[in-house]
């Protein structure tokens, strides 16, 4: 199993739309990729409670194979991206990762 992770980092007065994220950039993502799950999170704050968290929200999309992944953001990243500014004005961190369980 293979995750593609991103991370939204926080910053004051960061923008982060989740109506909009949850409800239409997501299954964007699953219909035009086909990721078998996508999970999304919402930072709440860092290990101190009273600090900020480190990442205002979190999403992990599951994939069969690292080449499906690849092939997806080759046909479909460029209208994945082009779809951002309708819910953040953040740039996302990335990772691919084997999921190892």
């Amino acid at each position: 199993m293979i995750k593609v992770s991103a991370y939204y980092p926080y910053t004051d007065g960061v923008r982060f739309d989740f109506d909009y994220y949850t409800t239409s950039h997501i299954p964007l993502c699953q219909t035009r990729l086909g990721c078998s799950r996508v999970e999304v999170a919402k930072g709440i704050s860092d290990a101190n409670p009273n600090d900020p968290p480190c990442y205002v929200a979190t999403a992990d999309l599951y994939f069969d194979t690292v080449d499906a992944v690849h092939e997806g953001f080759k046909a479909h990243g460029r209208e994945l991206f082009a779809d951002m500014p309708n819910y953040t004005d953040c740039k996302p961190q990335f990772i691919i990762t084997e999921v190892l369980d």
